[in-house]
């Protein structure tokens, strides 16, 4: 019989997945042939040297152990963030409690995220028909607009979704939203307010291009809209 042979059949007609499915199914073959072990040779993943079968366990076994512990590393620290955040949330909502005008809950609001969230270019937009009366509120941070402004309307999608966006935006509603401070605004998290019609927008500016992407989280972000629109609604 050929070394190309095995058992009367052409190792040619042998496939990865027959040898594999036969080694499932026979789980005891390395035991009944333990002689193999010690002949088997293997190229090693990183380095190309010839390393035996045991020694290619012991790598296979150190790499999930790697990979398991590089996810646990992750968890936490997603977690320990998320409770950074929750933190932070909890004290903006207090800020407001604490408040019994509309001026005193926007001077909170622009306070917090300046003080807590380290958010240094934001901007509350209100439609004039927002807050009907309130004409005295302070400017600073504050844009009023009226509702049916062109670039206003620019961000009706947005609207109609009734969450959150981050990551980038048009150099006119860019411009509209942070005047002359918009060429140095690398990122933005928009947070529509309200139902229908929507109470306003909350824009969030950072010269950091990754501080607000599209593939991050916005559910504190949508706690934070509904604790501003509930406190601006009220009388």
């Amino acid at each position: 019989m050929s070394s190309n042979q095995v058992r009367g059949v052409a190792a040619e007609s042998i496939d990865d997945d027959a040898v594999a499915h036969y080694l499932q199914q026979n789980s005891d073959f390395f035991e009944r042939h333990p002689q193999l072990l010690a002949r088997l040779r293997l190229r090693h993943p990183h380095n190309g040297a010839t390393i035996s079968l045991i020694e290619r366990q012991v790598e296979v076994l150190r790499e999930k152990y790697q990979a398991q512990e590089q996810k646990l590393t992750e968890f936490v620290r997603v977690a320990r963030a998320n409770n950074l955040l929750a933190e932070k949330i909890h004290r903006f909502t207090r800020r407001l409690l604490r408040t019994t005008t509309h001026t005193q809950a926007l001077d909170q609001i622009e306070a917090s995220l300046r003080e807590d969230f380290d958010t240094f270019h934001a901007v509350l937009v209100l439609p004039h028909e927002s807050l009907p009366g309130r004409s005295e509120l302070p400017l600073r941070f504050l844009r009023r607009i009226a509702g049916d402004d062109p670039t206003y309307r620019s961000f009706d999608m947005l609207f109609a979704t009734c969450k959150p966006r981050c990551g980038q935006i048009r150099d006119s509603q860019r411009e509209f939203l942070f005047g002359a401070e918009a060429p140095n605004i690398g990122s933005v998290a928009l947070i529509p307010l309200g139902g229908q019609p929507p109470l306003g927008l909350l824009a969030l500016g950072s010269v950091d291009l990754d501080r607000f992407h599209p593939g991050m989280s916005t559910e504190f972000l949508a706690r934070m809209s509904e604790l501003i629109t509930d406190v601006l609604e009220r009388p």
